[in-house]
C-alpha cells in the first residue's frame, strides 16, 4: 500500500536516477579536460568508489507494491561493488522495526534507508541514527520531523490523482454529461485524500464531466471486488472508473466481468504487472494506470550510496543530493506499457 503524508519536494523522477546510476555529465561551456576535473570526483557514478554499508530497513512485504520495494532496493544494492546491504526482515510493527534500525545504528552503518511502517512513530529513531552521525533517506512515509533525515524520496499521491483526473478528462472531454466515478482506498489514510483532491482538482477542468460515486475500499483484492460491485449495482450507467489501486483493482475487473459491463474505461493506480498486461491486451475495460513507482527504493540506494561517498548528482550543479526527490506519476497506456513492463510489480 503505496504511502506517504503531503511531503511533495523537487521533482526528480525515480528513473533519472535509477536507471542510468548517476552518470557524470558536463554543460555546454565546459570542455571535456575540465570535465575530468573535480565535479566529476564530485558526482557518484558506476565506477567502483569508497566502500559504503547501506542498512535498510523496508515493510513487511503483505503487498505487491511493498514486496516490489524491497526487490528494488536490494537488487539495486547488487549492481554496486562498493555497496554493502545489511537489509532487516521488515516489519509492519512499529516497536519491531525501531528495534530492527536501532540494531543497523549499532553495526554502525554508514548511511541507513527507511521506509517506515509509521513515519511519526519511526521519527525519534530517525532522530537518533542522525545525531549518532548516519545520515538517513526517507523512503516515501515521512518521518514528522524533517530533523530525522538528510533526504526523502517518495511517490506523488495528488500527482496520481492528478494524472488520473486529466487522463479521463481528455478523453472525455467531447462527451455531454459524462459520468465517473471513484475506488479510493482507505478513507483514514492521509494518502486516499490526496489522492481524491488530485483527482477532483483536475475534474474541474472539465465542465462537461461530473463524479457521479464514491466508494472506498482498502487495498486488497477482496475489498476492490465488494466494492466495486457495489458501484455496479448502484450506478447503471456511467462513462470512466479511477481505482486507486491495481491490488485492489485485481477484485475490481473481477466484478466487473461478472456484472458483464464495459461500457466504461478503467484507470488504475500504483503500476502492477497484471495492469500493464491488461492494458497491453487492449481486450477490457482497463486502458491505463498511474504510477506510484516502486523503482523510488532503487533510487534510495543510489541516494544513500553518494551520500555514504560525499558526492552529489548526476545532472546537478549542487555538490549534494538534493534534500527532496519526488518521482513523478507517470500515466502508463497502451502506447509506452512495453517501455514500463520490466518494472511491473507482482
Amino acid at each position: 500500500m503505496p504511502s506517504h503524508t503531503s511531503r511533495r519536494g523537487l521533482l526528480f523522477g525515480a528513473a533519472a536516477l535509477s536507471g542510468g546510476a548517476l552518470l557524470a555529465g558536463c554543460t555546454s561551456n565546459e570542455s571535456k579536460d575540465e570535465d575530468t576535473g573535480d565535479k566529476e570526483q564530485r558526482v557518484a557514478d558506476d565506477k567502483p568508489g569508497k566502500e559504503v554499508t547501506i542498512g535498510f530497513a523496508g515493510p513487511q512485504a503483505d503487498h505487491g507494491w511493498l514486496n516490489a520495494i524491497n526487490d528494488n532496493a536490494k537488487n539495486r544494492a547488487k549492481k554496486y561493488q562498493d555497496v554493502t546491504l545489511e537489509s532487516t526482515e521488515g516489519s509492519n510493527d512499529t516497536a519491531a522495526q525501531i528495534g530492527q534500525v536501532e540494531t543497523l545504528i549499532n553495526k554502525k552503518v554508514d548511511v541507513l534507508v527507511i521506509l517506515p511502517a509509521d513515519g511519526k512513530a519511526l521519527t525519534q529513531v530517525g532522530l537518533k541514527a542522525m545525531k549518532a552521525g548516519i545520515p538517513v533517506v526517507n523512503l516515501d512515509r515521512v518521518f514528522a520531523s524533517p530533523q530525522a533525515y538528510r533526504c526523502w524520496i517518495g511517490g506523488d499521491n495528488y500527482g496520481m490523482g492528478l494524472n488520473a483526473g486529466h487522463y479521463i478528462g481528455e478523453k472525455l472531454k467531447d462527451k455531454k454529461n459524462a459520468k465517473v466515478v471513484e475506488l479510493a482506498g482507505l478513507d483514514n489514510l492521509e494518502l486516499t485524500k490526496q489522492r481524491s483532491k488530485g483527482f477532483d482538482d483536475a475534474l474541474k477542468n472539465y465542465p462537461n464531466i461530473k463524479k457521479v460515486a464514491r466508494q472506498a475500499a482498502d487495498f486488497t483484492v477482496e475489498s476492490g471486488q465488494q466494492k466495486m460491485a457495489q458501484l455496479l449495482q448502484a450506478q447503471k450507467n456511467f462513462d470512466a472508473l479511477w481505482n486507486h489501486d491495481d491490488d485492489q483493482g485485481v477484485g475490481a475487473l473481477r466484478a466487473i466481468k461478472q456484472a458483464g459491463r464495459d461500457d466504461f474505461l478503467m484507470v488504475g493506480g500504483a503500476g502492477a504487472l497484471s495492469a500493464f498486461q491488461a492494458i497491453k491486451a487492449d481486450d477490457g475495460v482497463l486502458k491505463a494506470t498511474v504510477l506510484y513507482p516502486p523503482t523510488m527504493a532503487a533510487s534510495a540506494i543510489d541516494l544513500a550510496r553518494a551520500l555514504g561517498q560525499s558526492k552529489g548528482v548526476s545532472g546537478m550543479a549542487e555538490f549534494e543530493i538534493p534534500s527532496f526527490v519526488t518521482c513523478y506519476s507517470a500515466v502508463v497506456d497502451k502506447d509506452n506499457v512495453e517501455q514500463y513492463m520490466p518494472t511491473g510489480f507482482k
